[in-house]
């Protein structure tokens, strides 16, 4: 980069960064937060001029990122639904994508109070939560959710915990555990998940932001089913009667995921798709009456 204007700095780094889905805006994103402003400000000042130690950051970030580091863990933080998440990699980075997730899960949650007999609050698990990016929306849409984060990775936790705090987020409870093992039988009215789902040989590991992610919150055996089924047979133990499992899968996989459920022995199946009309979301019901 040879200028230090804010305007030049930026089109030289987007012409840097060409091989990104996203270069103008990975630049934009890398130098707030080298200057700690928002993006309007580039909009407003365009002319100010950077430092030599602005630049010299911004520089070693760019480059960071022409070599395919993501950009979530170059600024350490993700925009979500509302929220500033903090993000590492012990961590998979949030997508705009799982936001269907919490539509769906606010949505259906609308129609519990009424079925509410005894007035207790209703309760949701997320499974896998890693920054907590799930249950903490849901959590902040609805403070009178009682909402349980379930992570294996402690390392992953404790960002979800930081992430829940510096939000200030209260009503969402910590477990460290594998999908339902930290719960009870019938407890939860709610379960939500975005598991892994990507088959082990699939190419597209090798591509993009996915290559820097950790690999155990991305695949899930030869087909990329695996934690589902797990979820799927788990999950019917601890719901409620009445109670609702939605999970986050892959484009191609709805058919699959919905046999799965349906074995398991859930009803009123259904996929919903993303904005870019791919499937994205399986949701089901388990029985009243079991």
């Amino acid at each position: 980069m040879s200028s230090s204007r804010i305007d030049s700095s930026l089109t030289d780094a987007s012409r840097m960064l060409s091989a990104s889905p996203t270069p103008g805006l990975d630049a934009e994103l890398l130098l707030a937060h080298v200057l700690s402003k928002p993006l309007s400000y580039f909009y407003t000042w365009p002319e100010a001029l950077l430092t030599q130690e602005q630049l010299s950051s911004f520089q070693t970030l760019v480059e960071r990122r022409q070599a395919g580091v993501p950009v979530a863990y170059l600024t350490g933080y993700r925009e979500f639904w509302s929220l500033q998440l903090k993000v590492t990699e012990a961590t998979l980075i949030p997508r705009p994508d799982t936001e269907l997730l919490v539509e769906l899960a606010l949505t259906i949650g609308l129609d519990f109070p009424q079925n509410q007999s005894d007035a207790s609050p209703i309760r949701v698990a997320d499974l896998g939560t890693g920054t907590g990016a799930i249950a903490l929306a849901l959590a902040k849409e609805q403070p009178d959710w009682e909402v349980t984060a379930i992570e294996k990775s402690p390392e992953a936790l404790d960002v979800a915990r930081e992430n829940a705090t510096s939000n200030g987020i209260s009503n969402v409870d910590f477990l460290e555990g594998s999908w339902c093992s930290p719960l009870v039988e019938n407890s939860m009215d709610m379960m939500v998940s975005n598991p892994p789902y990507i088959r082990d040989d699939d190419p597209h590991l090798k591509e993009g932001d996915v290559r820097y992610e950790p690999l155990t919150a991305l695949i899930s055996g030869s087909d990329g089913l695996n934690d589902i089924r797990s979820i799927a047979r788990e999950s019917l133990q601890v719901l409620k009667p009445g109670g609702w499992l939605l999970m986050e899968h892959g484009y191609d996989q709805a058919k699959d995921v919905q046999n799965i459920l349906s074995l398991a022995g859930f009803i009123q199946i259904r996929t919903d798709t993303d904005l870019a009309g791919h499937d994205r979301v399986t949701l089901a019901q388990k029985h009243i009456t079991q």
